[in-house]
């Protein structure tokens, strides 16, 4: 599938939810807005009578003076987050998001480069996808804040359409290339992505005509534990989700029941709370056509998946849970932000505002980001003015 974007375009997906890597701190500090959701998801009633406590909560949108749409992000904690995106562009704060350094690898602007995921370990070390045909695929990678990159993969097959990457802690990872001769590739690194291997497929389900990934938000590869990982397709007759509990040697599937049956639709982001609870978002990304069924829960590891009851209103191309507030996760897309307080059941409107993606850090600090440069951090309108000095 080779669409958003890219060319005529084949659709990818990636990253895992980025909750701090092994360089976040063993005991963070929470965020204030961290503690008011914990505070409103824990106060009893529906979720219609949780949302009047998030009033005060909403994104604030951080001046990066880039127009790259930043569809990679890496959220490491509320103070330390990583974009990456459009025209080679990479960007990096460390004061939550008062200014922003462009660290994006030489060269990178000069050939057109597509970084769509970011992996983050710390304020330092970070891993980049950059996606396309042939040698357009690359893995790029930094350990010293983006002041230097070293390219550790280029794609040598131009069969191969490498879309989305994950890491289960500082060492492995994995990423994903839509179908090649039938079955999705999976590329291995086992030292922090300084060198990658590809897997063999005879543990890889076939894949169904005219079925990939999508290069939506860098989340339709996620991980969670330190082996288990989930992959999300659409532009088939049905969007599935594959799950492999062996770091992507073997892998089942199941079907998602988010609407497919089309190029532009499927499941576009993944976000798994731990081994077992996991949501699935997505739709047809085309503007003006509906996304009926637009979200989905599992709570047996993908197993299985149910719609949800009340979905997002429109096509969500990016989620993720909230570390510390039990059941609360967030959904962007381009029309707008929603929130579900009872783990995906059912989802409210949060703000308007356009983002591809979503993502929150160990201490609980959430950005998101998009279109035209937009970058925002979760917060509350107190923590802001204090920010100020107010």
């Amino acid at each position: 599938m080779r669409l958003l974007g890219v060319g005529v375009g084949a659709g990818v997906c990636a990253v895992a939810l980025v909750v701090g890597g092994t360089g976040a701190p063993a005991v963070a500090a929470v965020s204030m807005e961290a503690v008011s959701l914990v505070a409103d998801e824990g106060s009893g009633g529906g979720l219609g009578d949780r949302l009047p406590g998030l009033s005060g909560v909403g994104w604030r949108v951080k001046d990066t003076g880039k127009d790259s749409r930043f569809r990679g992000l890496a959220a490491v904690s509320r103070s330390t987050a990583w974009v990456a995106g459009s025209k080679g562009t990479v960007l990096r704060t460390v004061d939550g998001g008062r200014s922003w350094r462009d660290v994006s690898p030489s060269g990178a602007a000069a050939e057109g480069l597509e970084l769509r995921d970011i992996e983050a370990f710390d304020a330092r070390r970070a891993v980049a996808l950059s996606i396309g045909e042939g040698e357009a695929s690359r893995v790029l990678r930094t350990e010293d804040g983006g002041a230097t990159w070293t390219e550790t993969f280029r794609n040598p097959d131009p069969r191969a359409f490498y879309d989305c990457l994950t890491f289960f802690d500082s060492r492995h990872g994995l990423a994903m290339s839509d179908p090649v001769d039938g079955r999705f590739r999976i590329l291995s690194t086992a030292d922090g992505g300084r060198s990658w291997e590809v897997l063999p497929s005879t543990g890889m389900p076939d894949a169904l005509p005219g079925e990939a990934g999508f290069a939506a938000s860098g989340q339709c590869l996620v991980s969670a534990g330190s082996r288990d990982v989930w992959l999300a397709t659409g532009g088939g007759a049905v969007a599935r989700v594959l799950h492999s509990a062996d770091r992507g040697r073997t892998w089942r599937v199941a079907e998602s029941g988010i609407p497919a049956g089309d190029p532009a639709k499927g499941v576009f982001a993944l976000a798994f709370r731990d081994r077992t609870t996991g949501l699935a978002v997505g739709g047809d990304y085309r503007s003006g056509q509906t996304s009926p069924q637009a979200a989905a829960t599992s709570s047996d590891g993908g197993r299985t998946w149910r719609p949800a009851a009340a979905p997002p209103p429109a096509y969500r191309s990016g989620a993720a849970w909230h570390p510390y507030a039990r059941g609360v996760a967030l959904a962007v897309g381009p029309t707008g932000t929603d929130v579900t307080a009872d783990g995906g059941r059912t989802w409210r409107a949060l703000d308007v505002g356009s983002f591809d993606t979503v993502d929150c850090g160990a201490d609980g600090g959430c950005w998101a980001s998009g279109e035209k440069g937009r970058v925002a951090r979760l917060e509350r309108g107190e923590e802001e003015q204090a920010e100020r000095g107010d």
